[in-house]
């Protein structure tokens, strides 16, 4: 009897240890998911886009004239007060160098200058000798007029001669000193730029521009001495303590942003992030090419600092920031991860752990950010969620948390 049992029993058990690891080998395993738990807190839908710092108002000092601006001795940064900082100097600029044919015909220019001028003194010379003559004539006719030889008509048209020739001379020396201008006109024209910068003389020559206003040099464009035309900028100045924020928002984003709302600004340089408010937002937009190439209709909305000065005084004028535009708030509301969250026959949808079980169930979803939606119904809170459910993930089908290492 015991060599039966060895013989039946023993195999039988082998049998079965074997059909027992088979079973276990080839048994379905759980799938190994990220989970995450639903939980209230506060919830804030922002729209977020990188900003630049600037300051309020800046004023851009101009040349308000062509020359030679002088070599500007301070720099960026540097205090200037209205009314008394010199922030540029400006002289008439050297006349330019004459090249072998344009020497010549200014040679011949001041020729014919002085040609004219001999010609206008000669013309003086006799207006003058004619106005004596008649002057002589009239002195005589007034002798003979005291003997009553000489009619008074004749006395007058010899009195109307003088005037007349009077009036010439006047004319002819008028015309002598035209000549002497346009004499003097063709030298200087024809002098190269040493010789004319000696002959101007000790007075001032210069234009002095002061900073209208105080406040601190933001910009300097011209460091050097240059030549610059009439309305060129010099210097800006602004009072860099006096900063706002411009957000270049997509049109579509700027119809939901009104005045007095609060902005949360981050990436700055900071450990906290700054309050901001929006103030104005502007009614043009224009079009510009994102860095992928793609035309976009943009708005410029400014933003002000709330925070105190003294948070945000390290910040200065064109510094880069990240504004969170707060479009809604919510102080308690129930939250799920955006990665748990899919479509389902149009109906937002997720799987719910329960008793090692993936369930899936249909919320309704209300607001979302960037990381988390609001779950109206369907939730509770501290419900285990699926996070990125893949196509292994099925209703039903039993699962494990991944491990975290």
């Amino acid at each position: 009897m015991s060599g039966y049992l060895r013989k039946t029993i023993i195999p039988g058990g082998a049998l079965a240890l074997l059909f027992a690891g088979l079973l276990f080998a080839f048994w379905p395993k759980p799938v190994p998911v990220s989970l995450a738990t639903a939980e209230r807190r506060p919830m804030l839908v922002t729209i977020e886009d990188e900003g630049e710092t600037r300051v309020r108002e800046v004023y851009t000092i101009s040349s308000p004239l062509s020359g030679s601006v002088a070599r500007f001795e301070g720099h960026v940064g540097d205090i200037v007060v209205a009314g008394k900082t010199m922030v540029a100097s400006i002289r008439p600029t050297d006349p330019t160098l004459h090249d072998a044919r344009t020497h010549s015909e200014l040679e011949a220019a001041v020729k014919a200058a002085e040609a004219a001028r001999d010609l206008a003194a000669a013309q003086v010379a006799n207006a003058e000798a004619t106005h004596d003559y008649a002057k002589a004539e009239y002195e005589r006719g007034l002798k003979l007029a005291d003997r009553g030889t000489l009619s008074r008509s004749a006395l007058d048209r010899s009195r109307m001669e003088v005037r007349t020739k009077a009036a010439a001379v006047m004319e002819a020396r008028a015309a002598l000193r035209v000549r002497d201008f346009q004499l003097q006109r063709a030298r200087m024209t024809l002098r190269e730029p040493a010789s004319a910068r000696d002959a101007v003389t000790d007075e001032p020559c210069c234009v002095e521009v002061r900073a209208p206003v105080s406040g601190t040099i933001l910009r300097v464009f011209r460091e050097s001495e240059a030549v610059v035309q009439a309305g060129a900028p010099l210097v800006e100045i602004g009072d860099p303590t006096d900063l706002e924020i411009v957000v270049e928002l997509l049109s579509t984003d700027a119809v939901s942003v009104s005045i007095e709302t609060d902005v949360l600004i981050d990436g700055w340089g900071g450990r906290q992030s700054l309050k901001g408010q929006v103030r104005r937002i502007e009614p043009y937009g224009f079009t510009k090419v994102s860095a992928l190439g793609i035309e976009e209709q943009r708005v410029k909305v400014i933003i002000d600092f709330v925070d105190p000065p003294a948070l945000w005084q390290r910040l200065g004028h064109g510094y880069r920031v990240v504004t969170r535009i707060v479009r809604w708030r919510g102080n308690d509301t129930l939250q799920a991860p955006l990665s748990a969250l899919f479509r389902v026959q149009g109906a937002w949808s997720l799987f719910k752990v329960e008793e090692g079980r993936a369930r899936l169930i249909t919320v309704e979803v209300g607001h979302t950010n960037e990381r988390s939606a609001e779950i109206l119904s369907g939730l509770e809170v501290g419900d285990i969620l699926l996070l990125h459910p893949s196509d292994r993930i099925e209703d039903g089908i039993r699962v494990t948390a991944r491990d975290a290492s």
